[in-house]
């Protein structure tokens, strides 16, 4: 038994959306450790025996903490030998992954990072915006809504004077100060979207400007897990010129 940690970023929320190196990593697991966000269709791949344990995190909810992940991790490399640790998204963005490869790599286990497709391409790309394109956004922003301390980024007021691609993760319990430091750089006009649950069945997405928002947002019912979109490529969206104008006159329904 040689004790091992994989890394494996499960993508964005679609089941299919996984890489094939990811999945022949979970057909090899003796232990999956998998998190709230990663599809539980994919453990359909890990052998019968596997032991699969939940330890996933959401905002407002009790769950594992950090330091408890971690040496569960180190706990079953030893015992069982190949951990997989199924992350939503890619492991490296915002998933805390370096910190858990670090706190294992302490105990002289082997480890392995396989990439996952990142929400932060992948929801926006599944209501047809794109992050970047030609003549309308050269660069882009990925952003946590929320740090370690439960605070907002202050890369959000540098972001807001910039004309790149905003997207912020985790950011829906800020939407309103996220929204607020827009306006304040007279940027309320700038298309933005929410997309709800990107790639899944279920996924919802708000389309309009800075400045509405928040009123569309709570009107439609749209929660966490969500992506913000903040840049001119949102009006690429077809239903982004609608939106406008029924926000602006009342008289457009989608």
């Amino acid at each position: 038994m040689m004790p091992k940690l994989t890394l494996v970023g499960a993508g964005p929320g679609d089941g299919e959306l996984i890489t094939l190196k990811g999945v022949r990593a979970l057909q090899q697991a003796d232990v999956i450790l998998y998190d709230d966000l990663a599809n539980y269709t994919l453990l359909e791949f890990a052998p019968e025996r596997a032991l699969k344990i939940y330890v996933g995190k959401r905002a407002g909810k009790a769950s594992f903490s950090q330091e408890e992940i971690n040496e569960l991790i180190v706990q079953f490399a030893q015992e069982y030998g190949h951990v997989v640790r199924l992350k939503g998204g890619d492991p490296f963005v915002f998933g805390r992954g370096y910190e858990e490869l670090a706190y294992t790599r302490q105990y002289g286990i082997q480890t392995e990072v396989i990439s996952g497709v990142s929400s932060s391409i992948a929801a926006p790309a599944s209501q047809g915006i794109p992050v970047t394109s030609r003549g309308v956004s050269e660069s882009f922003w990925v952003i946590t809504g929320t740090t370690r301390n439960g605070e907002l980024s202050e890369d959000i007021h540098l972001a807001a004077q910039s004309k790149a691609t905003v997207v912020v993760l985790m950011g829906m319990r800020k939407l309103n100060e996220i929204c607020a430091i827009f306006c304040e750089a007279g940027r309320g006009h700038l298309p933005m979207a929410i997309v709800q649950n990107g790639t899944r069945a279920d996924e919802q997405c708000v389309i309009g400007q800075v400045w509405s928002i928040p009123q569309l947002a709570a009107e439609q019912g749209v929660g966490a897990p969500a992506v913000l979109v903040i840049g001119e490529v949102v009006s690429l969206h077809p239903a982004y010129l609608a939106e406008c104008m029924r926000s602006s006159f009342g008289v457009v329904e989608l």
